[in-house]
This record gives structure tokens, sequence and C-alpha cells, in this order.
């Protein structure tokens, strides 16, 4: 196969999955939009909606040392989180933990993922399932969607453990109904794209669909189901987090 054709050309909206997707929609879509409902982009949507810069980082023991740098507050792992230090992960935790104004943000997944698309330099939107469209009537509203002006729709995911991609219902739903906003861009669908519209058509109930999937299940079983409820609140945000310069701020 040419390598050209693995970018979905010819289309207005294209879909893919984890950082190599990201990499090859990144060398020709005009914007990018990375999905990873449990947790990143919703933890990133509650914490833009409250007045915070969130800075993506990829999940390793250099994001304290990255946020003392640049004077920012590094979030942890939900398991991590102390009366002292509240901000984590956790969509739930993050919603009541105080507000300030810059905050490092690791994920292994949608975080990486951002981050290494914001070294494009192409805009990168974080979606989920709260705000996905509202994020397609701003792409729309910003002429994206065009064949010369393509969006990218990244899932992020998650990891087997061998570090290989292991496909997420959660990520595909998120995608899918960022998709669904875009359905009618001047360029039209990718035929992956319309593929992942289709199995959200083919879903009666999202919410359910999330809680029952194994990452949703694995959540719950951590003890962080109220993550979980907190990320299936369908269209409930008109939050729009665009990465520029390596952070998301409200669009």
């Amino acid at each position: 196969m040419t390598p050209a054709l693995h970018s979905q050309p010819g289309s207005g909206a294209r879909f893919d999955w984890g950082l190599a997707g990201a990499a090859e929609l990144g060398r020709v879509c005009a914007v990018l939009v990375v999905v990873d409902v449990l947790s990143f982009t919703t933890t990133v949507e509650i914490a833009v909606g409250r007045g915070m810069r969130v800075h993506p980082f990829p999940w390793d023991e250099q994001a304290a040392e990255y946020a003392r740098r640049i004077g920012a507050i590094a979030a942890t792992g939900r398991r991590q989180v102390t009366a002292a230090h509240p901000w984590s992960l956790s969509p739930a935790a993050l919603s009541r933990a105080p507000v300030v104004r810059d905050l490092v943000l690791p994920s292994p997944n949608g975080s990486a993922i951002s981050a290494a698309a914001s070294a494009t330099g192409l805009p990168v939107v974080a979606a989920n399932l709260r705000n996905a469209r509202a994020v397609g009537h701003w792409l729309l509203n910003q002429g994206y969607g065009e064949t010369t002006t393509p969006v990218g729709v990244v899932a992020a995911g998650e990891r087997w453990p061998d570090g290989s991609l292991r496909p997420c219902v959660a990520d595909q739903l998120g995608a899918a109904s960022v998709l669904d906003a875009l359905a009618a861009v001047p360029g039209g669908l990718s035929v992956e794209a319309a593929m992942a519209l289709a199995a959200l058509a083919s879903t009666p109930d999202v919410p359910a669909a999330v809680r029952g999937c194994v990452s949703g299940r694995e959540l719950s079983a951590d003890g962080f189901p109220e993550d979980v409820e907190i990320a299936v609140r369908l269209d409930s945000s008109d939050v729009v987090p665009l990465l520029r310069d390596g952070v998301f701020a409200s669009a």
C-alpha cells in the first residue's frame, strides 16, 4: 500500500487510533482531535472549564520536576491524592480540587498523544462524550472539514502490558460522537470515520456501553465509579479545550 493512503486522503474528517495514528493524521490534517474518555480528555475539559491551563505530559516521573520548572502543579495518579495534594487524573477529584493557574497533567495515552501532536505545531482539541457536540460545532465554525483543511479524530485507546495499543470502546464512542457532529463536513467522512460512526449508531445506550466495557468496569472496580459517571454525561459541556504552544486553554 502506498504510505499516503494511510492518511485517508480525499476526506474532510478522518479517524485513527493511538500515537501512531495521530502521527499519520498529523502529517496531513489541519487540526487533530484527541479523545481519551477515561480519563485524560474528560479531566482536561473539567480543568479548562474551571479556568485552569493544562500542560499535557507523558506518564513518567519527570512530570513533577517539569511542573516545578514552569511554576505549575503536577497532577498525580488517582491513588496518590492527599488532602494536601488533591490534584489528579481523576475527573471527580479535579472537579473538587482548588483551582490553580497551571496544571501539568500526565497520562499514558491521551496526554502523551496530545504532547506529541502539539510538537508538530498543529492545533489540538481535547474531546470527550461531554463536549463532543460543542467540539464538532467549533471545528465547523472555524472552517475545518474541507478536503484542504481536514480534521483528524484520534481515539487514544488503552495499553496492553507489553505496551501495544488496546482499542477501547469508550474512546471509540467518544470519537464517533465528535464525528457525528462533523457528519456534514464539506469534505465528507473517510471510510474509517464512517465505520466508527456506524458503531455509535448501533449503540442504543452509550452511557451503559461505557459503564459495561472493559475500561469502564476496570475503573469502577478500582474504586472510581464516579469518574465513569462524570465521563458519560453526554453533551453536558460547551467547553472546547484547545492546545496551542503546549497548553490547553478554552478555545
